[in-house]
């Protein structure tokens, strides 16, 4: 059986629109953030349609708050509902974090969830309260989270084993988020790059649908996800390690803040290209 080929893509941000529909570089899916599409018409939607007309779309939100004790916003699920039905897209994803407190507050943060049986329990419920109202599979990404619950009673991947397991969603795989928590946690670059391997060899096979890497940054003695640079040295090396234990999987390039020119852009696209094709080329065939 042949190996898969290599997928990639890109976010898709406002400033590289016009380039990219012009020149239509090679490019596996571009990602948008759900919420910048739940408005009714506009500009917006007219422009994603036509970045949909090029590529493949996956669909990636922040606002769902997953973990919420509070539960899901049902007028939030009704409108990636119907932003998924237009779209169409390749994948939809949000993250394992909580963010609805009370009776409509919304922390406007992806703050993070104990690994207990009970937040387990909790985050199922609403991966498939999702899943059934979206009919399809979600995929759940680990955040880099810059404090942590006292009382946890599982590992972070075996969390994750679980979730993936029970509820028939994937996850979303953020090596960079892995990176950025080893080094808060006092690792070295280098040493985060060998946790990060650690955390994803704990992860079941095949239970990954897609992979993110992006840039960060530092400030005030902490490691920031701030997606604002170039993929470091320390968060390829994790990738590497993630193929070698997952295979070639779809690969994210992340870049929201300080945006360069898209051929820079597409240049990390590139680097990820060549190391699933690296990857492919040892896979038995």
């Amino acid at each position: 059986m042949a190996a898969p080929a290599p997928c990639v893509g890109i976010g898709w941000r406002t400033p590289h629109h016009e380039a990219l529909l012009r020149q239509r570089p090679a490019l596996d899916f571009i990602e948008v953030h759900s919420e910048n599409f739940f408005a009714d018409g506009g500009a917006a939607l007219a422009v994603l349609d036509a970045g949909r007309a090029a590529y493949p779309v996956s669909l990636h939100g922040v606002g769902l708050g997953l973990g919420s004790a509070a539960g899901l916003d049902g007028w939030h699920l009704d409108r990636l509902a119907r932003l998924a039905a237009r779209v169409q897209p390749r994948w939809v994803s949000d993250h394992a974090c909580f963010a609805r407190v009370g009776a409509g507050g919304h922390a406007a943060d992806l703050l993070p969830i104990p690994f207990t049986d009970e937040s387990l329990a909790l985050l199922l419920r609403h991966v498939q309260q999702v899943q059934e109202r979206l009919r399809r599979p979600l995929l759940v990404e680990n955040i880099s989270a810059y404090l942590g619950w006292s009382g946890d009673t599982m590992a972070e991947p075996e969390f994750f084993n679980e979730l993936t397991r029970r509820s028939g969603c994937q996850l979303l795989l953020d090596v960079n988020n892995l990176v950025v928590n080893a080094r808060n946690a006092g690792c070295t670059p280098a040493g985060a790059a060998r946790e990060a391997a650690r955390w994803v060899g704990a992860i079941r096979p095949g239970s990954v649908g897609e992979i993110h890497l992006a840039g960060h940054g530092e400030c005030g003695g902490l490691v920031i996800d701030d997606h604002g640079s170039r993929v470091r040295d320390e968060v390829w090396q994790a990738y590497r390690a993630a193929l070698t234990h997952l295979g070639p999987l779809p690969t994210l390039v992340e870049w929201d803040n300080d945006l360069p020119a898209l051929e820079l852009l597409l240049d990390e696209a590139a680097r990820a290209r060549a190391l699933q094709a690296e990857g492919c080329a040892h896979e038995p065939g």
